[in-house]
């Protein structure tokens, strides 16, 4: 009885074995591509147009595209709001800056860049991936879905949108902000 356990554990080391050097490979690459998030993107789209392509040329899986086009809207929904919600914080006394003299909050999203992109990345794969099961090719008339889709995007997104208004946040800062100095009002040059 002894040497069928002791079989079957040499035989699972190796797979656990391969499962920690594949998952510590894995992350070391997730790690070296976190400051790069142009090329991250950049590969998210090669994968979308792989699976887009796929779809066109296969006619079908429109029930997949449509699942991952209703949890991509999720995703973005969670990247788009504050990490706090205002409404809960005027509630709790807390709220966001209305004067100068109040203090700064930056805005932290509920789902950061980085797990956004990741979530959206593997849900390609995973979508890839069903359209090689013919089980979830459900035949469905497509533009019925896709205008489904399109009205539920418009209101989320209209929602969003009157909340970032109302709250005055902005969810998106292109660049670095620099400081310049104080420039002089007659010679333009900065002031020591």
């Amino acid at each position: 009885m002894d040497g069928v356990r002791g079989d079957g554990a040499a035989a699972i080391a190796p797979l656990a074995t391969w499962k920690d050097d594949f998952s510590r490979a894995f992350q070391y690459y997730l790690d070296k591509s976190t400051p790069l998030p142009t090329q991250r993107w950049l590969g998210t789209l090669a994968v979308a147009t792989i699976y887009v392509l796929r779809v066109y040329y296969l006619q079908g899986f429109y029930i997949v595209s449509y699942g991952l086009g209703i949890y991509i809207l999720n995703l973005l929904i969670g990247f788009l709001s504050p990490k706090v919600d205002p409404e809960l914080e005027v509630l709790d006394g807390a709220s966001l800056p209305t004067k100068e003299s109040d203090e700064f909050k930056p805005f932290i999203r509920r789902l950061p860049e980085f797990k956004f992109w990741y979530a959206i990345t593997k849900a390609f794969c995973v979508a890839f991936l069903m359209t090689f099961f013919s089980v979830f090719d459900v035949p469905v008339f497509w533009p019925i879905l896709l205008c489904y889709w399109v009205v539920l995007f418009v209101l989320t997104m209209k929602r969003q949108i009157m909340h970032m208004i109302k709250y005055k946040y902005v969810p998106f800062s292109i660049g670095k902000q620099r400081y310049t100095g104080k420039k002089s009002a007659a010679s333009g040059l900065p002031r020591d």
